[in-house]
């Protein structure tokens, strides 16, 4: 089991808020939370089986025993949290992320953000595997390509193999197979399916992938979506992405050859401006829902350009976070994202470059609202989905903008009990993390005791009164706390 620093003195009963903790348990016994109800979340949020006045026995880092009071004892000597009133969620999970520094892992965690599954890349930077307390990270790698963000880029043998150049480029089948040897053996959990892959290779890293018991995400360009959906893509990352899966064969064609540069320009530009009735697109949201794909929208990466949104920068987690690390953010006083202008535009008069700052605003909150009426035509087909921030970049916060990825969710058309699956046993049925995800025997300790019930409202799933971290509590004052 892993020790937490961050264990909180239940014997003092003073850092878990509101909730009341048995006075004479010893650290190390097992923990009992009782008399909360316990949220179901499977069957992709379709089932209810809430329970009431439930019991949940925790031991050595895993679920022992869920059911109703008089149903499931109380072992003897156990730390015994009372939950009356409120009620028990799977830790969240964000299954697109960045994770560079202690900051952002205790950001993540005070929202209750208990597993990342992370990327390395330009915009995210490197990931910090050394922060402690940090939520459970399941990295993902970039396959095929040349990549200076890899996992292995930093290993002597991959060095040279991964360099990038002006533009990724593809490895040789045997460097590939050897790749995913070598990626898997250093904890990888997904393999990231770039823009770079032709068909050909996405075809075969698909199989192998799977024949490994590795998850694969697809962000493809000169593949296919249709190809990469058929040869069963796990997940699809990022609404602006998948909906070039809406492009005509006479723009897809070049891509193949041109995955950086004209070609996709226009290809991206055409998926931008489809139709929301468009026959193309509807045909194709059938098809994902057909398929075994789920959907990672990251609706969170266009937060801040949609109507009605907040400054993410008061909520009580921001004051952990540093703009400098984070990839285009909103700017923390106003909460709206900030557009460089070009250096010739400094000679002009105040009034001009404010018009034109706005102007770039306008631009922006309709390309969002666009893909959002595009994925409003994908959701009518309901697709299984998947919830990821994005973070952080593009004003996309740690822990915050998984919060603000369930809001949107709803908004989208999923109940509150749909999204919340979206984000806990979803990943189990469709990756097999059978650890995580749910509130049942031999899962993973990751709970989350909330104030108000979050299939009523997605808003209590904030509300957070403890956080439970593989079977033990953390002290959520104290992850604020962090000393810079």
């Amino acid at each position: 089991m892993r020790k937490h620093w961050f264990f909180v003195g239940l014997l003092c009963g003073t850092a878990l808020t509101s909730v009341a903790a048995h006075p004479q348990a010893e650290p190390g016994a097992p923990l009992v939370l009782a008399g909360g109800t316990v949220v179901d979340v499977s069957n992709w949020g379709h089932s209810a089986r809430d329970i009431p006045d439930a019991i949940v026995v925790i031991q050595e880092g895993k679920i022992a025993a869920v059911g109703l009071s008089g149903q499931v004892a109380v072992p003897k000597g156990a730390r015994v949290i009372d939950c009356t009133g409120k009620f028990l969620i799977p830790g969240l999970i964000d299954g697109y992320t960045g994770m560079n520094s202690q900051a952002q892992a205790n950001a993540n965690l005070s929202m209750g953000v208990t597993t990342v599954v992370a990327r390395a890349d330009y915009q995210r930077g490197f990931i910090d595997f050394r922060a402690q307390p940090s939520p459970h990270i399941y990295p993902i790698d970039s396959i095929g390509v040349t990549d200076n963000w890899s996992l292995l880029a930093r290993q002597p043998e991959w060095v040279s193999k991964l360099r990038e150049g002006p533009h990724p480029a593809e490895l040789s089948p045997q460097d590939t197979a050897r790749q995913m040897v070598d990626t898997a053996r250093l904890g990888t959990r997904v393999l990231l399916l770039s823009f770079n892959l032709t068909a050909a290779n996405s075809q075969w890293i698909l199989a192998r992938a799977h024949e490994m018991g590795l998850v694969t995400y697809g962000i493809f360009g000169a593949t296919p979506y249709r190809v990469g959906v058929e040869a069963g893509v796990d997940a699809l990352p990022e609404m602006d992405r998948y909906v070039l899966g809406v492009i005509p064969d006479e723009l897809q064609r070049p891509l193949s050859d041109d995955p950086d540069g004209s070609a996709a320009i226009t290809a991206y530009d055409y998926s931008e401006h489809v139709s929301p009735t468009d026959l193309r697109l509807r045909n194709y949201a059938h098809f994902l829902a057909a398929h075994h794909a789920a959907l990672m929208p990251a609706f969170s990466l266009y937060y801040v350009n949609l109507p009605g949104h907040r400054n993410l920068w008061k909520e009580p987690v921001a004051t952990l976070l540093d703009p400098g690390r984070m990839y285009h953010p909103s700017d923390p006083a106003t909460g709206e994202m900030i557009y460089p202008q070009p250096n010739w535009t400094r000679h002009l008069p105040a009034t001009a470059q404010r018009w034109m700052e706005e102007d770039l605003q306008k631009k922006a909150g309709l390309t969002a609202l666009r893909f959002w009426r595009i994925n409003e035509t994908i959701f009518a087909d309901f697709p299984h989905y998947l919830a990821a921030s994005g973070a952080d970049s593009l004003g996309a916060m740690p822990g915050i903008s998984l919060h603000t990825e369930l809001e949107l969710l709803v908004r989208l058309g999923l109940s509150p009990r749909e999204a919340l699956a979206a984000a806990t046993n979803n990943y189990a049925l469709e990756f097999g993390w059978n650890e995580l995800g749910l509130i049942a025997t031999g899962r993973r300790a990751d709970i989350l005791v909330v104030d108000g019930d979050p299939t009523a409202n997605i808003w209590n799933a904030r509300r957070i009164s403890a956080i439970i971290l593989e079977g033990e509590p953390l002290d959520r004052n104290a992850l604020l706390n962090l000393k810079r």
